[in-house]
């Protein structure tokens, strides 16, 4: 009898957490037709806000708008302002010089160093463009939150003219790339030379093992070359603009966070391209050799379509 009771029990129990669940979603549409049928667009706000209820960004935007002051540190943005832009200046004369390589890589050492310089010039100097944007940005708004004529108003409009004219300055600097590699004719001969050479290696197995080996110390290769220009460039930025550029921010206040480098994401995108390599790679070069004789030409085929998918390489 107990047992009877306890079973009834149980299957009561499910029904009504069943039950629960469909109720759940019946007032989820119901709070979806609330919204609709609502009169007015203060009342569907309302409703809106009571469904998403509050979070960090929304406490972010009551705390900043509290704050109605153009400047937090009024006595102290003149200083701060120099400062972050005597160290854009800094970063943008420093940040993309050449470092020092590694010894293991011999008289190879001048090529790995130039790949690298290459890395650590885009992401620091995407970063310092980014850094001047939304400085002059946080200035216009600033200056437009302003009382006309007040000490503030006069400070943040001679702050966005500096920042407007250094941002042209910075922004119309290329990359580091020389001009002859940008051209059409040398990238045109670069990516066909390497088709050519990609295609009479993916003639045979033998071939496709070679190529799938050579891919993968390039492969290793791109990305050591990323983590080491990542983790120059991170120390770079930290040393030049980390510290001025959060001084800055905390006397204008209520402003978010600075903007943050893309040295970690350059790392994290390493770590992919060796993940992929240790897997993908050895994993092509094993079924070409465990396919036997007969199935060798079949192999190579499916890791021919796979490397043409890869790099557009026509059959």
């Amino acid at each position: 009898m107990t047992t009877a009771n306890t079973a009834s029990a149980s299957d009561d129990t499910t029904s009504f957490d069943g039950k629960r669940k469909i109720d759940d979603l019946l007032l989820d549409r119901l709070d979806a037709f609330r919204v609709l049928e609502a009169d007015s667009h203060e009342e569907r706000g309302k409703l809106l806000e009571e469904i998403g209820g509050a979070g960090k960004a929304e406490q972010d935007i009551v705390d900043q708008l509290s704050k109605i002051k153009p400047l937090w540190r009024p006595d102290r943005f003149e200083e701060a302002h120099r400062l972050a832009m005597r160290a854009l200046e800094v970063i943008d004369r420093n940040g993309g010089r050449g470092a020092s390589m590694p010894k293991y890589f011999g008289p190879l050492k001048p090529v790995v160093g130039f790949i690298v310089q290459l890395i650590t010039r885009w992401i620091v100097r995407s970063h310092q463009n980014t850094l001047i944007d939304r400085v002059r940005k946080l200035y216009e708004r600033r200056e437009a939150n302003s009382v006309w004529g007040s000490p503030e108003h006069v400070m943040l409009r001679r702050a966005r003219i500096n920042a407007v004219q250094i941002e042209e300055k910075l922004k119309s600097k290329a990359f580091g790339l020389p001009t002859f590699l940008l051209g059409g004719a040398f990238l045109s001969s670069i990516i066909g030379g390497i088709q050519a050479a990609a295609r009479s290696a993916i003639e045979n197995s033998t071939g496709v093992v070679i190529g799938t080996i050579v891919l993968l110390g390039v492969l290793f290769f791109l990305a050591w070359a990323a983590l080491y220009a990542a983790a120059i460039s991170r120390r770079r930025i930290r040393r030049a603009t980390d510290q001025p550029i959060t001084a800055l921010w905390e006397t204008i206040g209520a402003a978010g966070d600075p903007p943050r480098d893309q040295s970690y994401n350059f790392a994290i995108y390493a770590i992919i391209i060796t993940v992929l390599a240790w897997i993908v790679i050895p994993l092509a070069i094993w079924l070409a050799i465990k396919a036997g004789d007969d199935d060798a030409a079949a192999a190579a085929v499916t890791i021919r379509r796979s490397i043409q998918a890869l790099t557009g390489i026509g059959a």
